[in-house]
């Protein structure tokens, strides 16, 4: 086990918003060592990647003690993947400390927007913020398995002169480590359920790679059938909003008991223990924060048996509540609604479930891992005299 001393890190989040805050501020919260926040808000990501690290650098040096070097006060680096790390690192110069770098997405995996075009040099800031990272950490299984997958046809791109060595390097220092979630000590799966209608719950940011637009037809198709149910749409919204939600708002509008994003936590996860279903229909999910969060707090998951989903979801639940395609989507959900009053079983073992989740559990598993990267690395960069 690393040594238990108490190090003082700096975290650079130039995307400071959803589940990157999340993770941000609940390290910071439950960590043993000192996390120090630097942050950017949540908006233009594709320049955050090209010039946050002009940005941190610049505020870190105007701040430093003459003759000090802007990093002295710091063991150790933390940065997500929405950055140039290697930038960072060029400006900080050989004296820069240890650092991990955070993988919540990689723009090699992440699905193009509706008229996007693939930029390379994104993919290449991700592999030159992995190599100049000590550590690099992925959310997820799913995740690491589909970067290293994609990783070299990606490099096979290039018409000659093809870095072979890149995958490995990076290979040899990365980890999975899932992300902490923060859970309420209030209400969750032992409250008693009404006779009302089940509420289906959406708590996922108002994004194309949410895949409203599945979400909303299998709706539709249930509302056709005669299937009473009732709406709540949370989640995080951004300046553009895909077209699935207003058409989806129209139409439902007498089925939805709330509209708007809660960020107040209390006021969220009250929303949340209110509900019966939280279902996904996502293209694109490297976690899923939200889901975690909607099980814990008593609702049945319904989820596509891909990406991250067969991870969070224990084995035995598989056959029930991960679905293949829509027509399986539309019929399990039918069922779920149906029976959802009646199963409070299994609401309790999957909100259960979800407690090797919490924080708590979570912290102790970033903190030794940047506790050994300090260690490996030894202090001689503080050294640095201007």
């Amino acid at each position: 086990m690393a040594s238990l001393t108490r190090r003082r890190l700096l975290f650079l989040e130039p995307f400071y918003g959803g589940s990157h805050r999340d993770f941000a501020e609940g390290l910071a919260a439950h960590s043993r060592h000192e996390i120090d926040l630097m942050t950017l808000p949540a908006r233009f990501w594709k320049w955050r990647m090209r010039g946050a690290a002009l940005h941190f650098w610049g505020k870190l040096a105007a701040r430093a003690a003459a003759g000090r070097h802007p990093l002295a006060a710091y063991d150790a680096l933390i940065a997500s993947g929405l950055m140039s790390l290697s930038d960072f690192k060029s400006l900080a110069g050989g004296a820069s400390p240890p650092a991990m770098v955070y993988f919540h997405e990689s723009q090699l995996t992440y699905p193009l927007a509706p008229g996007e075009a693939f930029d390379v040099q994104f993919g290449f800031t991700d592999i030159t913020t992995a190599l100049a990272a000590d550590r690099v950490v992925f959310n997820s299984r799913t995740h690491f398995d589909r970067f290293f997958a994609t990783l070299p046809g990606f490099l096979n791109r290039m018409p000659d002169c093809r870095p072979a060595w890149v995958a490995a390097a990076i290979r040899q220092k990365a980890r999975v480590i899932h992300p902490g979630c923060r859970f309420s000590a209030h209400g969750g799966p032992g409250r008693a359920r009404g006779g009302a209608p089940p509420l289906i719950v959406w708590n996922h940011r108002w994004e194309f790679d949410k895949n409203p637009e599945a979400f909303f037809d299998a709706l539709d198709a249930l509302a056709a059938a005669g299937v009473d149910f009732r709406l709540a749409l949370l989640g995080e919204r951004y300046r553009k909003i895909p077209p699935a939600f207003s058409r989806g708002r129209r139409v439902h509008a007498a089925r939805i008991l709330h509209d708007g994003y809660l960020a107040d936590r209390d006021d969220y996860w009250r929303m949340l223990c209110r509900s019966d279903i939280v279902v996904s229909t996502a293209l694109q999910e490297n976690f899923g924060i939200s889901v975690v969060e909607a099980v814990r707090a008593g609702c049945l998951p319904l989820l596509p048996r891909r990406l991250s989903y067969p991870e969070l979801i224990p084995r035995e639940f598989h056959r029930d509540f991960l679905y293949d395609g829509p027509g399986d989507l539309l019929e399990k959900l039918a069922r779920l609604i149906a029976k959802a009053p009646r199963m409070f079983r299994e609401r309790q073992a999957l909100a259960g479930a979800m407690s090797r989740h919490a924080w708590e559990a979570a912290a102790a598993a970033y903190d030794e891992l940047l506790a050994g990267m300090v260690a490996g690395r030894g202090s001689a960069w503080q050294e640095f005299e201007a």
